[in-house]
């Protein structure tokens, strides 16, 4: 697995600075709205963009550089990044054009290790506007590029009518789950068809925050398109839609098949936002239980705003994010700090009582 050790971030949107974070493999960020916890995902997404070759097509869609700096370019005259893994790591500094673009002032990866000492790095280029390190040939770029080509942020926040995990899809769209569930149908029946003690398990699982849930419908054959189709339990000859679950419901099928698929499908990190919304309170509890199990063996980066999901956390799994003199800052709280305040609350009444910080 290679996930994020520690990362450090200068001058992007609102974070100010944050040297060498580190990160371990729960990572649940807490904090009042606006305080930076969606800007600390997004500099994730910021990443995956950059390594798809997409940078400037998502500048520009989030507002150009300005928007990306923290507090503009009269503030901040570059961006800079870096994110260290088990024995290699990757940086880069972007800085504003007069064309409005971001261009990279540097770009660098490096390896160390038993073979190579931690100054071993290669310097990809300079004045780029689109990454070098998808396409790099050097003997230290594969090591980052298998850390990450398969980060991805998942919101599973869209479920109305018009939402993708409600309309039909191709079935052979299965490669990958994606980010807002847009192929849930496909995605489950390869799951049926060639992992089906992972399928069942998520069936299960969305049976204990759904009794009335039986299965999901498979069609035989081989569909060129197919839909969600579910049947209830009691009446298994007629497939209802996805229209009719609840929209927490809907939700937590779509974070119990992210989850639960096999462990060599998932990403090793993998980043939710706000995972709770619309959910019951059980369903909190098992998600909680599910992150525990998952982060066992890969990565999760959560945001949340849920008291019940906090409480279900050591202080270990947390970071706090709070704003002060307009920046975000990130704190981890440990066991000790907080033993004689966890002896009669839990982590989640900790936070709604102002101890930890990260409210209004």
């Amino acid at each position: 697995m290679s996930s994020v050790r520690s990362l450090t971030v200068t001058g992007y949107k609102s974070i100010r600075e944050l040297r060498e974070f580190p990160l371990s493999d729960l990572n649940v960020l807490i904090g009042a709205n606006g305080a930076g916890k969606s800007n600390f995902i997004g500099l994730f997404r910021l990443l995956n963009e950059m390594y798809e070759q997409q940078l400037q097509l998502f500048i520009q869609t989030q507002g150009g550089p300005d928007a990306m700096l923290h507090f503009g370019r009269s503030a901040s005259d570059r961006l800079h990044a870096e994110f260290f893994f088990a024995n290699n790591g990757y940086k880069f500094d972007l800085v504003p054009t007069n064309d409005n673009r971001l261009i990279f002032d540097q770009e660098q990866s490096w390896f160390g290790g038993v073979y190579y000492p931690t100054s071993s790095a290669t310097i990809l280029g300079r004045g780029h506007d689109e990454s070098k390190l998808k396409e790099a040939k050097d003997k230290y770029s594969p090591y980052v590029r298998e850390s990450v080509s398969n980060w991805r942020v998942y919101h599973f926040h869209d479920t109305s009518e018009r939402a993708r995990v409600k309309q039909k899809h191709t079935a052979n769209d299965n490669l990958r789950l994606k980010t807002d569930a847009g192929n849930l149908a496909a995605y489950l029946r390869m799951l049926r068809e060639k992992h089906e003690p992972e399928y069942q398990r998520i069936v299960g699982t969305i049976r204990l925050v759904a009794p009335f849930f039986d299965d999901f419908v498979y069609r035989e054959g081989e569909p060129e398109f197919v839909e969600l189709e579910w049947t209830q339990k009691g009446n298994p000859d007629t497939p209802f839609k996805a229209h009719m679950f609840s929209d927490g419901t809907l939700r937590f099928i779509c974070l119990a098949t992210l989850l639960l698929q096999p462990v060599a499908l998932l990403p090793d990190t993998i980043l939710i936002d706000e995972p709770e919304l619309g959910l019951h309170p059980y369903a909190i509890t098992v998600l909680v239980e599910i992150f525990k199990q998952v982060a066992e063996q890969r990565q999760l980066i959560v945001s949340t705003q849920s008291v019940e999901l906090v409480n279900e956390l050591t202080p270990e799994d947390v970071i706090v994010v709070d704003q002060e003199d307009g920046a975000s800052t990130f704190r981890r709280f440990t066991q000790d700090e907080l033993s004689g305040w966890l002896e009669q609350y839990a982590m989640g009444e900790l936070w709604k009582r102002n101890v930890l910080g990260g409210r209004p």
